[in-house]
């Protein structure tokens, strides 16, 4: 368990959270509660409803659709983010790689916190553009184009006299 001012100072360094001023991550950092989970064990499933994002304190773990791993996470990203502005089911699932500790904001907690300081509104799009991006460039390299075998040889006859 983090104590109050680590919980303060761990919460300062999330880039969603950095722009914000102090007195606003004091409060958004005692709201926020601590959920620990053993190595292997499966936070949320591809497909469930959600309504709240998850800081990685300590640990890792490993967002994937199926058996197909998208990304590993650790300390000071944060995941569930989507589930936060939309009613669709998480579209991913997360698991553990490691013994590891969260914070969780819930989507109600956000709406507050945005309510009282907007500008946590433009750090998660921020994220999620960023995210976007990275993905469309994994997904560009997963399909680039594999080189043609190069045009057989010309071969030239020699003109006889």
């Amino acid at each position: 368990m983090l104590t109050s001012v680590d919980r303060l100072l761990f919460v300062r360094q999330v880039p969603i959270f950095k722009e914000l001023r102090d007195d606003f991550l004091v409060r958004l950092a005692s709201i926020m509660d601590e959920l620990s989970f053993p190595t292997n064990h499966t936070i949320f499933t591809e497909g469930q409803e959600g309504r709240s994002l998850y800081v990685v304190v300590s640990g890792r773990v490993s967002v994937h659709i199926g058996n197909q791993e998208i990304v590993q996470l650790e300390q000071g990203t944060c995941f569930g983010e989507m589930s936060l502005f939309d009613a669709e089911p998480r579209s991913a699932s997360v698991t553990t790689l490691a013994p590891c500790d969260c914070l969780v904001l819930t989507q109600q907690q956000l709406y507050e916190a945005i309510d009282e300081t907007p500008g946590i509104a433009v750090n998660i799009i921020r994220l999620l553009s960023r995210r976007i991006r990275e993905l469309n460039q994994k997904m560009n390299h997963m399909k680039a184009p594999v080189a043609p075998p190069p045009p057989p040889p010309m071969y030239r006859t020699a003109k006889r006299r």
